[in-house]
């Protein structure tokens, strides 16, 4: 019986792998592109003063970049260093985790198109609401000098996204760039989210095994009490924005509605208990309360308008989820997991011989 029940979950863990692998490769090769295309200094240059444009910019800038919430913090630091605002700082720190190129991939694939779309749009929403909120902050509540974190300490980014402190050549040839971006993709970027990815499809795999179909929909209190159950699990969790993907999509498979799913989606990538308590002494905690309640309170109402929308446009998430990656033919899903594990295997190996010297 053992036996069986350790065989049943491996094959749902592996055809949660099989499903995704061919967009997570996807979406880390565009981050690796965009890394490469991005002009050096151009966080810097656009994310100063107080004002409301530094705050969408920042909020715009945030979305494509696949970062997690272990590195917005030092990143923010740094662009705080370098004179962003705090505006702009907090919503750099709420879009760039939320969303990504990558975790948009695993989106389509494994969720739909409709929430592919409104991933991103309630992410850059939440992050001009919280920003133009921390601009509101008098001067005496924010702490001018954050401190160094010795772990953390500087600007880069663990997943690769950005680095205010990261100086390039800028005689490189753009073939040089690209090159560089997706190296560093296929290798810094998935030593950090290569982990917890193979957590999140893990939970997944535990999630469709054990729970019932119908789970969610014995849940009292309706749709508002299924999206504070996952605002509660969401919000101290540590799950990128990748990771958080197939949890969801396992979670949509029992009943959860797409509106709790998406406050899942946006609540768990952008922070975690961690971050906050890092937050908190870095930048005092009047701006670490507007970021929370901010990501609190958009999470749920864009909750609340996700079920209105997929209800509106007469979409059953449940009888159309993943079906855009069920489009590939089987040779792909298996050959794109196999890689997929080999290339996470080779970016750990590469950082633990790197640590070893």
């Amino acid at each position: 019986m053992e036996g069986g029940l350790v065989s049943a979950y491996l094959m749902q863990c592996w055809g949660v792998l099989r499903e995704a692998a061919p967009y997570v490769l996807l979406g880390f090769l565009f981050a690796g592109v965009l890394k490469g295309l991005l002009p050096d200094g151009l966080l810097t240059r656009h994310l100063g003063g107080r004002g409301p444009l530094s705050v969408f910019k920042a909020a715009a800038l945030g979305v494509p970049l696949p970062l997690c919430s272990c590195g917005v913090v030092p990143a923010a630091l740094g662009l705080k260093r370098q004179g962003a605002g705090p505006g702009a700082t907090t919503a750099f720190m709420i879009s760039t985790p939320e969303t990504g190129v990558d975790s948009l991939a695993v989106t389509w694939a494994m969720i739909d198109p409709l929430m592919t779309a409104l991933r991103p749009l309630a992410a850059l929403i939440t992050a001009v609401a919280a920003g133009l909120a921390a601009n509101l902050l008098p001067e005496r509540l924010l702490r001018q000098e954050p401190q160094t974190l010795s772990p953390l300490a500087g600007a880069d980014c663990c997943c690769g996204g950005c680095s205010a402190g990261n100086q390039h050549d800028h005689a490189a040839g753009m073939c040089v760039r690209l090159r560089a971006g997706v190296g560093e993709a296929f290798d810094e970027m998935l030593s950090d989210v290569g982990g917890w990815l193979c957590i999140g499809i893990l939970v997944a795999g535990a999630i469709s095994l054990i729970l019932p179909p119908d789970f969610f929909s014995d849940v009292p209190g309706g749709e508002l009490s299924s999206m504070l159950i996952m605002l509660a699990a969401g919000i101290p969790m540590y799950v990128c924005a990748s990771s958080s993907t197939p949890i969801a999509a396992s979670l949509l498979l029992k009943g959860l509605s797409p509106g709790a799913a998406l406050v899942f989606l946006l609540s768990g990538p952008a922070t975690n208990a961690t971050t906050i308590t890092v937050m908190a002494r870095s930048f005092g905690p009047a701006l670490t309360a507007v970021y929370v309640a901010s990501i609190a309170a958009c999470s749920l109402l864009f909750g609340v308008l996700a079920n209105r929308l997929y209800a509106a446009l007469g979409f059953d998430i449940h009888a159309i989820l993943g079906q855009v990656g069920e489009a590939l033919p089987a040779w792909v899903e298996t050959s794109s997991a196999i890689l997929l594990l080999a290339l996470i295997a080779r970016a750990w190996l590469a950082r633990g011989a790197g640590h070893g010297h």
